[in-house]
């Protein structure tokens, strides 16, 4: 390849960055985040209870591990840790939970 080939090229090359640089194609902006689409807020069982006083941990574990309220097991054995979604807890100790029904 010639020096002459080279500077073709290189001059091309140049030439379609800058097109696209200044083309006319903005990157669309995401719309606005919602209030519920905020970031879910995640507890532990300690932070349950002392965000609900009276609430034992062993009923926060039991009622998460029922399925009652939402809550994600992070890692495995005796080092995980149970996470409850926040909402669904304050939904659930303040009666409006969607699982939080009377059982007959």
């Amino acid at each position: 390849m010639t020096a002459r080939e080279k500077a073709t090229i290189i001059t091309k090359i140049t030439e379609w960055l800058e097109h696209e640089l200044h083309t006319d194609d903005a990157v669309p902006t995401p719309p606005p985040v919602t209030e519920s689409e905020q970031p879910t807020e995640l507890l532990t069982l300690k932070e349950c209870t002392e965000l609900v006083k009276g609430l034992s941990e062993h009923t926060v574990r039991q009622l998460a591990v029922q399925g009652i309220i939402p809550s994600i097991r992070t890692g495995t054995g005796r080092s995980s840790k149970i996470l409850i979604n926040k909402a669904a807890l304050l939904n659930y100790v303040s009666g409006t939970g969607i699982n939080n029904t009377p059982s007959t």
